[in-house]
């Protein structure tokens, strides 16, 4: 999806919910100039950033990042899949890979972790969801709640994305990790 298309699917939501940016805003931790560039299309966001949106809107983050409408069955090749959504100077960007509806709990994502060489932003994020990963490639650290893990391809963890995380490149060759982001009721 397209920065513009994403935020103008932010806006049309949070009309139709009669919220001011202002509103959303406060309720995500985020500023009022950062929503509105998102909406206007102007700037990449960290996904946890358009989690929290999604939250505040209820409607699940995947919704948000593709285009297409609810089905029962969705095949997606990987030409048909965007590339990538998002700003390597954040640390990542992400390819949503599936989305039956904007109602389901669980949004499976590829991230691809950028690599160690490029200045990348440090602060851990914080989001709503469980989140489960795989490494596909590479070699990462998580940083979760302040320890460092260090993981490599075939490696897995499930955890929740309340608490500060982060993927941290270990070398110049990125990494790619597959991400589930699990909607629970706690």
């Amino acid at each position: 999806m397209n920065l513009d298309n994403l935020g103008k699917k932010i806006k049309q939501l949070r009309l139709r919910q009669k919220k001011t940016q202002q509103q959303i805003a406060d309720e995500c931790n985020i500023s009022k100039s950062l929503l509105s560039k998102i909406e206007n299309g102007q700037t990449s966001s960290a996904i946890a950033t358009l989690s929290k949106i999604s939250k505040v809107l209820d409607v699940p983050l995947s919704w948000l990042l593709e285009d297409n409408s609810e089905q029962d069955l969705v095949l997606l090749s990987k030409s048909e899949r965007q590339s990538k959504v998002g700003d390597e100077h954040m640390g990542y960007s992400y390819e949503l890979l599936a989305n039956r509806s904007r109602f389901t709990g669980v949004e499976p994502t590829i991230v691809h972790v950028t690599p160690k060489n490029i200045n990348l932003r440090e602060d851990a994020y914080t989001h709503s969801q469980d989140e489960f990963i795989y490494i596909l490639k590479g070699t990462i650290e998580l940083l979760y709640n302040g320890s460092r893990n260090l993981m490599k391809e075939g490696d897995t963890a499930y955890f929740k994305g309340t608490k500060p995380h982060l993927f941290i490149p270990v070398d110049n060759k990125g990494a790619e990790v597959l991400t589930l982001f699990i909607e629970t009721n706690e």
